[in-house]
């Protein structure tokens, strides 16, 4: 399965290349990047990067184990040169329309971060979104604020009072912080997380650019996101506000929110052609795509499959994933193009 990550979903670049460019023109930002990726998409992680003239360490995790092992990898891999070096965290499936925006938040964090302290970036909320995690904390145009609270997924009726009040932002799920400093709190409040990383690193092997964690000793680690084995738990942690156009494209409506549209509303890529649609999603890859007097729909069509969703449904497609593994269904394992 080919991830959003690598392909072009908002743009000319794939998500990966737009993430990585992001960093271009931020003092002291190098074009050098470190990449978690799993085995079975390396060289498609470095030829991309390679397009786009971005020098990249890339870790290939032996087995998922959730955000907080990821970046404690990195961090350990970055700390070899120099132990206090800043972190910029950034998942590579978020869409950011106004990139100076985004640069000028991540450089007044920069002051907290040297600091010691765990900068996370909170985003204004545009609307009473139930699809994200919340961060309380007082509003500051000036550099970062301490963190209140983290808060869950809430319901329309909660999500409503938290846009009303503003004190809250959405969870954007990017961190800056020094190596040093998350693998401390790290170690304090997951020790067996932490000494699982490191002794895997301590056992890398190196070729090229891929740097490959042991994976016995990685295995033993324990999974979770950075959020709740960190984040939550740390007296440490700081917030900038983010305005800049951000979407972590969790759906395919999320996509259609930050894909241009027609005067019908209408957001289409690839061999498409529609008549008397409205506010529809369509996306084709290898074919045409028809559509005629449709509302609210999306459409999308690949070598392998297309699907047909409701607009506002479309987190509901985790479902039909979960009966493709039920019925072990060949699709998710064999496809028409594959990658290597």
């Amino acid at each position: 399965m080919y991830p959003k990550q690598l392909l072009p979903l908002a743009g000319e670049q794939t998500m990966l290349q737009a993430t990585a460019l992001r960093i271009r023109g931020l003092d002291g930002a190098a074009n050098h990047c470190l990449v978690v990726s799993n085995e079975n998409h390396r060289f498609s992680v470095a030829e991309q990067l390679n397009a786009i003239a971005m020098r990249a360490s890339i870790i290939l995790e032996p087995e998922g184990r959730n955000t907080a092992p990821a970046v404690a990898l990195a961090a350990l891999q970055a700390a070899i040169d120099d132990p206090d070096t800043l972190l910029l965290v950034m998942p590579a499936d978020h869409v950011i329309k106004d990139v100076d925006a985004f640069q000028a938040a991540v450089l007044r964090g920069t002051e907290a971060a040297n600091a010691g302290q765990l900068v996370t970036f909170g985003i204004v909320p545009t609307a009473p979104e139930t699809g994200y995690g919340y961060i309380r904390a007082a509003a500051n145009d000036s550099g970062a604020v301490s963190v209140e609270e983290f808060v869950e997924k809430p319901n329309a009726e909660t999500a409503q009072a938290y846009l009303d009040s503003g004190d809250y932002y959405w969870n954007s799920g990017m961190f800056l912080f020094k190596a040093s400093a998350y693998l401390e709190e790290l170690g304090r409040l997951e020790p067996e997380m932490h000494d699982a990383c490191r002794r895997a690193m301590a056992q890398k092997t190196v070729d090229g650019d891929f740097v490959r964690p042991d994976l016995e000793t990685f295995l033993s680690c324990p999974s979770d996101s950075i959020d709740y084995a960190v984040m939550e738990k740390s007296d440490n942690a700081a917030m900038i506000p983010l305005d800049a156009g951000w979407s972590d494209v969790g759906s395919w409506s999320a996509l259609q929110d930050v894909t241009p549209a027609d005067g019908d509303g209408n957001a289409l890529n690839g061999d498409v052609l529609v008549h008397d649609c409205k506010r529809a999603f369509v996306q084709a890859e290898s074919r045409l795509v028809a559509a005629v007097g449709l509302e609210d729909v999306i459409i999308v069509e690949t070598k392998d499959s297309v699907l047909v969703a409701n607009r506002h449904k479309s987190q509901d497609v985790k479902e039909l994933v979960n009966q493709l593994v039920a019925g072990d269904r060949p699709e998710r394992h064999l496809h028409r193009q594959v990658f290597r």
